[in-house]
């Protein structure tokens, strides 16, 4: 065998090796996307709170939070409030309770925490008419839900 035709022989390996190598990378990469996928799923549902919603007249002026807000809002109890902590954090709020309770079958609506319940259970969010009507019939008054930040 020549000097070139040995030559184009490396050339060919050391492609074939490359080429070989960057296929189980890319395999690799996309197996770590798909678990990260799975664990950021399982983190979401795995932390949603079960509770009760109910809901309030967020109108009556200048919020817990200190702000004037309507809308999209909720109110909660001490454990959450943490003297004002959740204070603007948004938390995705879904009826869980009977077909006869929610619009649909798993309807939510995201709201922004921004009046304290003093005296409300730990699972206990108040939402303002607009977010309630979203995901129940006010006439009902009180559902079950799951909530998560």
């Amino acid at each position: 065998m020549g000097l070139y035709a040995g030559k184009k022989n490396i050339e060919y390996n050391f492609q074939l090796q490359y080429s070989t190598d960057k296929k189980r990378v890319a395999i690799k990469i996309t197996h770590a996307l798909i678990f990260l996928g799975l664990v950021i799923s399982f983190i979401s549902v795995a932390s949603a709170i079960s509770g009760i919603a109910s809901y309030y007249d967020p109108s009556i002026g200048v919020s817990a939070c200190g702000t004037v807000e309507t809308g999209l809002v909720a109110a909660v109890g001490d454990a959450l409030w943490n003297n004002g902590a959740v204070c603007g954090k948004m938390y995705r709020v879904t009826c869980t309770g009977p077909t006869n309770q929610c619009r649909s079958t798993g309807a939510s609506v995201t709201v922004k925490i921004v009046e304290h319940c003093p005296g409300c259970a730990a699972n206990r969010l108040d939402l303002s008419p607009q977010a309630f009507s979203a995901i129940s019939d006010p006439a009902i008054g009180k559902i079950n839900i799951d909530f998560v930040q």
